[in-house]
């Protein structure tokens, strides 16, 4: 349990330095529209912090670890979760300076944060069916 705990606070501190980033980045360079580094944040708390203290609580009460596919899970969604901000903070840094990407770039940063999506996604399914197991038994 303590180790979702930690991934749950490695998340969080992660999303609010990803807030602050983006309040303090904006604020300096004079920029009022949407950016998706206003994205960053949310998806850290949301599918972050939220989604391991969701797995802190079943792990109390249940031997998640016993399931390959939460183990599965722990790969995919801690390898899909930081890239998929990455790629967030790689579209929104250009989005704030003025700077347009090129059609090559543009594509590879959509293709990788589709990328990070599945691997978040697979690992939602995952989890949902590693807590189903864990609930016959």
């Amino acid at each position: 349990m303590k180790k979702y705990l930690n991934f749950s606070l490695g998340y969080a501190v992660a999303a609010m330095a990803g807030g602050v980033f983006y309040r303090e980045f904006t604020k300096w360079n004079g920029f009022t529209g949407v950016t998706a580094l206003g994205k960053v944040h949310t998806h850290l708390f949301a599918l972050g912090m939220m989604v391991f203290l969701f797995v802190a609580l079943f792990a109390a009460h249940a031997d998640l670890k016993a399931q390959k596919t939460f183990r599965l899970f722990l790969c995919l969604y801690n390898i899909g979760l930081p890239l998929t901000a990455a790629m967030l903070i790689v579209r929104g840094i250009p989005q704030v300076l003025g700077v347009s990407l090129s059609a090559g770039a543009s594509a590879a940063v959509s293709g990788i944060a589709g990328i990070g999506h599945i691997l978040v996604g697979t690992g939602l399914v995952l989890l949902l069916v590693s807590l189903k197991k864990t609930a016959k038994n």
